[in-house]
C-alpha cells in the first residue's frame, strides 16, 4: 500500500490543489529562473564559496557528490510538493548567477524565500529582481498567508530585499551555521499581495 500524503504540509496553487511545476519558467527583464537539475552541479559547486555563505546556515561543500546530494535532496522536496528549487539565469547568455526557492516544509502556508548570488554578480540587483518576480509569481499561482525570509542582520545588502517587498521583521534568533559560527537572523514577514 502506498503511503498517505499529508496534502495540508504542500505548497499548493491558488485554487488549493497541487499543480504541476516541471516546466517552470520564469523571466524578468535580466534573468531567468530554472528549477534546479544536476546540469547546474558544477556551477553550484565553484561559486557556493565561504565568501557566499558567511552570512548563511549552510557551509560549502568540500567535494562535488555533496552538492549532487544538495541538488537531490532539493528535487526530493520539489517532488513532494514541499519545495521549489531554483537557479537563477542571466537571461541572454545563460550565465549561472545564483539559487534561488521557496521552501514550504513542514509549514506551506508560511513559505521560505531564500536566495543567493556568485560573488562576481554581486552588485547589479540580480537577488532583487529574481526575488520580487518570484513572489509576484507565488502571489498569483499559490496558496500562503504570508513569506518568510531569514537574514543575517549584518547582511544589508540581502536585507534590502524584504524591505522592498514590504516585509517587516517579526522575529529575531541566534543561531550556528554548520561550519561554527555564529548567525544572527532577522526574520522577515512578507505579507501575500492580492
Amino acid at each position: 500500500m502506498a503511503p498517505r500524503t499529508n496534502k495540508s504540509a504542500r505548497l499548493l496553487g491558488i485554487d488549493g490543489k497541487p499543480f504541476d511545476l516541471t516546466a517552470f519558467e520564469l523571466d524578468t527583464q535580466r534573468v531567468s529562473l530554472r528549477l534546479i537539475s544536476m546540469e547546474y552541479a558544477q556551477d553550484i559547486f565553484m561559486e557556493f564559496t565561504s565568501r557566499i555563505a558567511k552570512y548563511m546556515g549552510p557551509k560549502p561543500a568540500d567535494r562535488i557528490e555533496e552538492t549532487h546530494d544538495f541538488i537531490g535532496s532539493a528535487l526530493t522536496a520539489f517532488k513532494s510538493g514541499k519545495g521549489l528549487p531554483l537557479v537563477i539565469l542571466e537571461r541572454n547568455t545563460g550565465e549561472f548567477l545564483g539559487c534561488c526557492g521557496v521552501n514550504g516544509e513542514g509549514k506551506p502556508q508560511r513559505p521560505e524565500l531564500s536566495i543567493w548570488i556568485k560573488w562576481s554578480a554581486h552588485g547589479n540587483g540580480y537577488g532583487k529582481e529574481a526575488i520580487v518576480a518570484l513572489k509576484r509569481w507565488a502571489d498569483t499561482n499559490l496558496s500562503y498567508e504570508y513569506m518568510t525570509y531569514p537574514v543575517d542582520r549584518r547582511n544589508n545588502a540581502s536585507r534590502r530585499i524584504p524591505e522592498a517587498l514590504g516585509g517587516s521583521i517579526f522575529t529575531e534568533r541566534q543561531s550556528p551555521a554548520r561550519d561554527g559560527h555564529m548567525l544572527d537572523w532577522v526574520v522577515y514577514k512578507i505579507l501575500a499581495d492580492r
